[in-house]
């Protein structure tokens, strides 16, 4: 039986503990996850721990129940609400049916009527997993979703074999409308196996066909999109009609691929390709979505990757095929992974020396090799003079060494040096634009209205992958950096001047005096005019 988590909201704490002893919440199938004090630190604790139900009271300091449900469902649609009050009026009651609540329970409030209440949301998560898990469902969606001409079509788009001339006509034979400003491919990747190792228990190919209508849900009406099952994986196939929307297309496959591992209990791993102004370079956009995907390991799995955020170029088609050996050698090469490349070049080295090849067919695989490698520096922007030394070539100086053992010595030191140089760019773009941001704050904390929004609209990038790399940097979100600013800010405002307590909350951009005594005393350990007395 699965186990749905509750948060609690209320600035009595004894309501709160009374709620929490009066349940088995074992029993009912729930735990509580989490307890705030107002519906400001209600909201932020939602983004950690989203709850499957919020229970919450209505009046509470900085924000009522009302709004923080109102806020909640704007981004988690799927949560449950149950409202508590000490007012009958009929008001409360009507508004917490405009935003659908489970239940508007007065207080005190009847344990054996909250766990009826329970019991009732219990079922109806249960009912909302289990529609997604309908095996007749799934294969019924599938087989009316997936037209086999137009199925036909992206696939011959994805790979290149339609010329520019012929796209339109048949676009327009198979009903497709093909009219965005802008064009961009999506890779979903997803991992059939659970936590400890096991087989799922749906199986694969009905497990696909739940993200991929999770993904039609949560994009269709955002945009105009295409998906279809390609290579083993999901790929979207987008139309949007601002370069701007970029970000917000990353921001929500992101929380497709969270939201695919709760629902399907399996993990997605999302690739965005390049941006595209026209259907024809599409397979361009295809080949820089899977080549983002093989960054997983480096970004973390199940979220969405953009290529164009990790310091890439587009990928290139490449003609040359790679020797099996060769594939571990680059996946370690691109994950910065040291211990690992030693180990693939040994192998490497092993395999070359034991197929005994000719001298020829020899060449054949060096200069494979080397072609994988110039792709890697150039997708860099890298200079292979960095890794070799200026004016030496990489194929004549791997076959001028004196064994095959000397040659896999040389190779992974010149491997090394790529790693290193890629770490330092990787690095030095994300200090780049982390220093940017608190730039932003210190020009701007003044304004009530800053937020991870706004900053990742001047920076140009997506808030999943800022939010990830500030705190990767720094070891704080941007909410904790910008609320510890804020009080340095009003500490040396109270050191240094006279102001009342309201005119500093202003200053440093809080427009409720009281909410900023809150954090105030929760930051620095008193209140601000107790503060002033003592320093």
């Amino acid at each position: 039986m699965s186990e749905y988590s509750v948060l609690l909201a209320d600035d009595e704490k004894f309501v709160c503990d009374m709620i929490q002893k009066k349940l088995n919440w074992q029993e009912l199938g729930f735990c509580v996850a989490g307890y705030a004090r107002n519906g400001i630190e209600a909201l932020e604790m939602v983004e950690d721990l989203e709850p499957d139900v919020i229970m919450t009271d209505i009046k509470m300091p900085y924000m009522d129940g009302l709004t923080l449900c109102r806020k909640v469902k704007e981004r988690f649609p799927g949560t449950k609400f149950i409202i508590f009050s000490g007012f009958d009026e009929f008001e409360y009651a009507k508004e917490a049916i405009k935003i659908e609540a489970e239940e508007y329970i007065l207080k005190p409030i009847d344990s054996e009527e909250l766990a009826a209440v329970f019991r009732r949301i219990r079922e109806a998560l249960d009912r909302d997993i289990d529609e997604k898990r309908n095996i007749n469902e799934l294969q019924e969606y599938y087989l009316k979703s997936l037209p086999v001409l137009q199925e036909n079509f992206y696939v011959s788009l994805l790979e290149g074999r339609l010329a520019e001339q012929t796209i339109k006509k048949y676009a327009s034979d198979y009903q497709i409308r093909l009219d965005g400003s802008f064009y961009v491919v999506a890779v979903l990747s997803i991992h059939y196996h659970s936590k400890n190792g096991k087989e799922m228990e749906v199986a694969p190919f009905l497990l696909s066909v739940s993200v991929q209508k999770l993904v039609e849900e949560q994009l269709g009406g955002l945009w105009t999109i295409k998906t279809l099952f390609y290579t083993g994986d999901i790929v979207v196939v987008a139309q949007l009609s601002k370069e701007e929307e970029l970000r917000s297309f990353t921001d929500r496959l992101d929380d497709i691929c969270r939201r695919a591992g709760r629902i399907c209990r399996s993990g997605v791993t999302a690739g965005i390709g390049t941006l595209c102004s026209r259907p024809v370079e599409l397979p361009k956009s295809y080949s820089a979505a899977k080549n983002a995907i093989s960054y997983a390991l480096l970004y973390g799995r199940s979220r969405a990757i953009n290529i164009e955020e990790i310091g890439l170029k587009s990928a290139e088609p490449n003609a040359a095929s790679s020797g099996e050996s060769i594939v571990p050698l680059l996946a370690a090469l691109k994950i910065n992974d040291k211990e690992r490349l030693k180990k693939a070049i040994h192998t490497f080295v092993e395999e070359v020396t034991k197929s005994r090849l000719s001298m020829s067919d020899f060449k054949v695989m060096l200069m494979k090799l080397v072609v994988e490698l110039n792709d890697f520096v150039w997708n860099y922007d890298l200079s292979m003079d960095e890794a070799l030394g200026d004016g030496l070539d990489l194929l004549n100086l791997l076959m001028d060494q004196d064994s095959m053992e000397a040659m896999g010595e040389t190779l992974l030191g010149i491997c090394s040096r790529l790693q290193d140089r890629v770490s330092e760019r990787r690095k030095d773009s994300t200090v780049s634009f982390v220093s940017k941001a608190k730039a932003y704050v210190r020009e701007h904390y003044a304004d009530r209205d800053i937020g991870i929004d706004t900053v990742c609209g001047e920076l140009g990038v997506s808030s999943s992958y800022f939010s990830t790399a500030f705190k990767k940097t720094t070891g704080k979100t941007f909410i904790n950096y910008l609320t510890e600013y804020r009080m340095q800010q009003a500490v040396k405002l109270l050191e240094t001047g006279d102001d009342k307590t309201y005119i500093i909350a202003d200053k440093v951009g809080y427009s409720d005096p009281n909410y900023f005594s809150y954090v105030f005393k929760k930051c620095i350990g008193c209140s601000p005019s107790k503060y002033r007395a003592t320093h």
